[in-house]
């Protein structure tokens, strides 16, 4: 939001396709996100030019133009060089930036520290091949994309990261047109659909601030209810749990359709957190680790047993319908948040989702014309912004049109930062990285697929610790020998995957099994601005058991 005004993708999924370049950075969609990845495939077979920068040889390295093996937690110092060569090589859009962007010169004043040889120890990467994927990034024709996941997300410098990224989007030129700019992947389901109806703490639904009083008093008119009790200060992040708990600030936790002990850092400090708790509400669909910690379970209804309207990565808005009826004492959420909130105080009826929906499009300007009506045909969907109720209008797949960008002054605002090094280095007690990552065999935490037997039997507990042959056949490590994980946090087993794809220096387990639960290894670190944890550099040793 900072950069360009708005934090979403800047095109659509199916749009992909028809971009001339796609660089993908920290993001590895094959096992996040296999949709976007046949997507990514059908680009390369209309000639589309593929980067991949990862620590890692991921599947979608086998089929790029360009594979740039970056080392683990230098992702400022790299996109840095890369700007650096947009500019000192030529390759930069004086004309867009100049009509379109503020703060060139205070942008350069710290790009212009970045060579690509001058950060070679850092970034890992031959100079000639960061100079390379400049030119192919900004001379592609008739777009360019820039893709990233939780490789960006979930690092100590993560929304610097996303700074960088997008002024180097402005600067290429490569923004504002159709299939391209930014394309940043949501790493759990629905969590564009959460954002977008308000779930983070600074922002009611539609991305409408808090801090706002004529927003406040929008939504306190809509609700009925006076506007001094809707506060003019932001919220509390989950990442702050621990600590508000510790400070006597957080006395209760509802925990709604997420499993923190399995997917936050540190498990053990996650544990005592909810622990402590005078009194803590989960309401799920199955017994999760969290769950079993809580004092009060309200049973909720599946994907496959309600109705509604999910948000995609794009901004694609998609109706759903139930499968089948709810079973046992299963409710729907919303039905169970209305009988809380009338129970405390505040009546809250809805005879229906539709209901719910019509309420909110018409407290979010950029959501209005989200109607059921265009929703309701097989490949029914609206793309936001979407302001026009015309059944034939169906939104926006191309955001900031003509450099026209989201921020005050319709300009995008470029800003640069000095690399940091991560919060915990290996040293000769833990020497080895340890980087968290997902798997395509089952899906997020686990809590729904790891119910499927099927899946199971693909793959199952404890999991694996994947790591190069070179680490593996120092410490006595076969394929396949289970082995033993520790950090400062903790020590977990778990199976490992040999494999010349990975990085020496590096192991990548996922946090998806309950024995060989990374988490426990990882550290609460956290972006100081996002909030977001440093789930993908933290230090471990790997030992065989005899």
């Amino acid at each position: 939001m900072d950069t360009v005004g708005s934090g979403c993708m800047s095109c659509s999924i199916p749009g992909m396709e028809d971009a001339g370049c796609i660089f993908l950075f920290g993001y590895n969609p094959a096992d996040s996100h296999p949709i976007v990845a046949r997507r990514i495939v059908r680009a390369k077979e209309k000639g589309c030019k593929i980067i991949v920068a990862d620590p890692r040889h991921i599947e979608t390295a086998r089929i790029a133009d360009l594979y740039l093996p970056i080392k683990n937690g230098c992702n400022v110092a790299f996109l840095n060089a890369f700007a650096n060569c947009l500019v000192n090589d030529g390759l930069y859009d004086k004309e867009f930036v100049a009509e379109h962007t503020n703060g060139f010169d205070e942008w350069w004043e710290t790009i212009k520290n970045y060579t690509p040889e001058s950060v070679q120890d850092i970034t890992g990467v031959e100079p000639a091949l960061i100079h390379q994927a400049a030119e192919m990034y900004a001379t592609a024709k008739p777009s360019a994309i820039i893709g990233w996941g939780m490789g960006v997300c979930q690092q100590k410098q993560n929304l610097k990261t996303v700074h960088t990224i997008a002024s180097i989007a402005c600067v290429a030129g490569q923004i504002g047109k159709p299939n391209s700019g930014l394309a940043p992947v949501r790493g759990q389901n629905n969590v564009q659909g959460s954002c977008d109806m308000g779930m983070l703490p600074n922002l009611y639904p539609g991305y409408q601030k808090v801090t706002d009083p004529a927003v406040r008093a929008k939504f306190a008119k809509a609700w009925g209810v006076p506007e001094e009790k809707l506060p003019l200060e932001e919220g509390y992040k989950l990442t702050d749990l621990g600590h508000l708990v510790d400070e006597g600030k957080v006395h209760c936790f509802y925990n709604y359709g997420e499993d923190p002990v399995q997917t936050e850092p540190d498990s053990a400090g996650m544990r005592k957190t909810l622990s402590e708790l005078d009194l803590f509400i989960c309401q799920d669909i199955f017994m999760t680790q969290t769950t079993m910690l809580a004092d009060v379970i309200l049973p909720a209804t599946s994907w496959g047993e309600h109705e509604g309207v999910f948000t995609a990565s794009d901004r694609s808005f998609q109706h759903f319908d139930a499968a089948v009826p709810p079973k046992g004492e299963c409710r729907h959420d919303w039905e169970i948040f209305a009988d809380l909130s009338t129970r405390m105080g505040y009546p809250m009826h809805y005879d229906n989702t539709e209901q719910i929906w019509n309420e909110c499009i018409s407290l979010c300007p950029n959501f209005v014309g989200a109607t059921y009506e265009k929703m309701a045909p097989e490949g029914g969907y609206a793309q936001w912004p979407v302001k026009s109720t015309d059944v034939n209008d169906h939104g926006t797949p191309d955001m900031f049109a003509g450099g026209k960008f989201t921020t005050k002054d319709g300009r995008a605002n470029l800003m640069a930062h000095d690399w940091e090094a991560p919060s915990e280095l290996p040293d000769d007690e833990y020497p080895l990285i340890l980087c968290t990552v997902r798997e395509v065999g089952h899906y997020s935490c686990r809590s729904m697929t790891g119910n499927c037997k099927t899946l199971a039997l693909l793959a199952d507990e404890p999991g694996f610790v994947r790591m190069n042959p070179a680490d593996a056949e120092a410490r006595g490590i076969k394929n396949g020998d289970i082995v033993s994980i520790h950090s400062r946090r903790g020590q977990v087993y778990s199976r490992a995957d040999v494999s010349d794809r990975i990085n020496k220096g590096t192991v990548y387990m996922t946090y998806q099994w309950w024995i060989g639960k990374c988490n426990e290894l990882t550290m609460h670190k956290v972006d100081p601005v996002s909030h977001t944890p440093e789930d993908k550099f933290s230090a471990c040793q790997v030992d065989a058991i005899a």
